[in-house]
């Protein structure tokens, strides 16, 4: 039987209904009652986060880490608190906290890189994500933040390559289209700007390009006509 009463079973009732002020509450007086209690602890600074108090989301996970300084769990929401308020130094130096707990960290790792972004520093930030793609070839985070430092390094065709390749794992992501087509842009690439836009993978493009120059029309006719073709045959 489920003991509806027991902190554990009470925090999570108000994670998942999104009642993270009554979250924050309920911590609190766990933690007049012992305020070295790391549940109460972890969980306030939880419920801080989503109510986006980011600087007292760091006062609790700074209690959690004196009392256990290599508490994984505090060192993230520490790291989320910190990239919230653009302290993307300090972020580096937790990051390598974690990385020295767990090498293969792919969270750690995306997250050193993405704070290398925001600095400016993307031939850095290549390597952690490199290192990420090793571990997880198909690490989406890891494959279109590539994406964005080798468009930074003017690395244009390199990083089309990397936004394609996580499109074809996860082709909800609606960020995609638009940079490949900026990117093709730069490139003075129309047709393929125009074909990227419209969420057209790279391997399709060419059939397109070249059915458009075999039936004597535009790209854009080609395309259409295939859309229409496509849509009439369902």
């Amino acid at each position: 039987m489920i003991d509806l009463l027991d902190p554990t079973n009470v925090i999570t009732r108000f994670f998942n209904s999104e009642r993270y002020d009554q979250l924050y509450d309920y911590c609190k007086d766990l933690l007049k009652k012992d305020p070295n209690d790391m549940l109460a602890l972890q969980n306030i600074s939880l419920s801080l986060i989503y109510l986006k108090n980011f600087e007292e989301a760091i006062t609790y996970c700074d209690k959690v880490l004196e009392i256990k300084n290599t508490d994984t769990y505090a060192l993230k929401n520490k790291i989320f608190a910190l990239e919230s308020l653009k302290k993307y130094d300090e972020v580096l130096k937790l990051c390598d906290i974690l990385l020295s707990i767990d090498p293969k960290d792919i969270w750690a790792l995306n997250s050193m890189g993405i704070s290398l972004n925001q600095l400016d520093r993307h031939k850095d930030a290549i390597r952690y994500y490199d290192t990420s793609l090793v571990i997880d070839p198909n690490d989406v985070t890891a494959l279109m933040n590539k994406a964005i430092s080798l468009s930074h390094l003017g690395n244009f065709q390199d990083a089309i390559d990397y936004y394609d390749l996580a499109q074809r794992i996860d082709s909800s992501l609606r960020e995609i289209p638009p940079a490949k087509s900026k990117l093709y842009k730069k490139l003075n690439m129309p047709d393929e700007s125009f074909l990227a836009a419209q969420g057209v993978l790279n391997k399709d493009m060419t059939k397109i390009m070249s059915d458009a120059k075999e039936n004597n029309c535009t790209v854009f006719h080609q395309f259409c006509n295939d859309e229409f073709q496509n849509s009439d045959s369902k």
